[in-house]
């Protein structure tokens, strides 16, 4: 047998055996069916939560949160409202140890805003959260931004935004009301975290991790510092302070109560406001 006869044989086997092989084609993963409506709006939900850092969830006892959701390209407001709900359950959120997948404020029910829309192609939104509510003295603005993809809810904790501080509420003397100079007066004050938990010694948010101190102050300079005790009994702040003569604080004083924590960076001040009236001496007997 000649060497080209060899050659041409073995050529010809070769192109047998690979014509009878299958295809070695890898088909897609999914196949676009015919009738799929990929130009129509997809119902796509995201779910909000706002908390404040380091506490449970802004629900209806500080009046929860103002929720807005914005198309980043165009400006528009696709949604907004009201967080409600419950503040959740204390002891799954602040003492529950947990994966970081694992759900860490809906495991529970807890205040939450949600909304619905018609998606039609990916869309960049910003999510800004305003609260608490019912203490606009204290009230603190969070915002960021995340990709809609139509179809893709976001469900369980959802977005989460953490607004920062403290509530600093004084509640003795009361805003506005006369002091009688040379008084000792009691300044008491309520420490509550964005959430409305109580600020305490020994609790979840203690007290005694948190510079909390008050200040007695005429116009813009500082009088005196005052150290704050904590009242088990009204669960308050407490200090006495001296009123000074009308002619020393003609405009009056401002009462101001600090409750900062650099740890957390959680920050909270509550101000007021009061004129001073001369002391009152005592009547002279007939």
């Amino acid at each position: 047998m000649s060497l080209a006869f060899a050659t041409a044989r073995l050529l010809l086997l070769c192109g047998a055996a690979l014509t009878s092989l299958p295809c070695l084609a890898i088909p897609a993963e999914v196949e676009l069916l015919p009738n799929l409506r990929l130009n129509n709006p997809t119902p796509t939900t995201i779910l909000v939560r706002v908390v404040g850092h380091g506490a449970m969830v802004l629900g209806r006892e500080v009046g929860g949160a103002r929720v807005t959701i914005t198309d980043v390209a165009t400006k528009e407001i696709l949604a907004t409202g009201i967080q409600q709900g419950e503040a959740g359950d204390q002891n799954q959120i602040m003492r529950t140890p947990r994966l970081m997948e694992e759900p860490h404020y809906s495991s529970r029910p807890a205040a939450t805003f949600t909304a619905t829309f018609g998606l039609l192609h990916p869309t960049l939104v910003e999510v800004t959260a305003e609260g608490p509510l019912a203490y606009s003295a204290s009230s603190q603005r969070a915002s960021t931004t995340v990709w809609l993809v139509p179809g893709q809810d976001m469900t369980n904790d959802g977005i989460v935004l953490h607004l920062y501080g403290y509530i600093v509420q004084i509640e003795h003397p009361q805003s506005g009301e006369p002091l009688i100079a040379k008084n000792d007066v009691i300044l008491r004050a309520v420490v509550r975290t964005l959430s409305g938990a109580l600020v305490r010694p020994h609790g979840d948010w203690d007290s005694r991790k948190i510079h909390i101190y008050g200040e007695l102050m005429i116009g813009e300079r500082v009088l005196e510092r005052l150290q704050l005790f904590y009242n088990s009994d009204r669960a308050s702040f407490e200090a006495p302070f001296f009123v000074p003569i009308p002619k020393d604080a003609p405009d009056g004083i401002t009462l101001r109560v600090v409750a900062a924590d650099p740890s957390s960076g959680n920050f909270g001040v509550g101000k007021a406001k009061y004129p001073v009236l001369n002391e009152r001496l005592p009547s002279k007997k007939p």
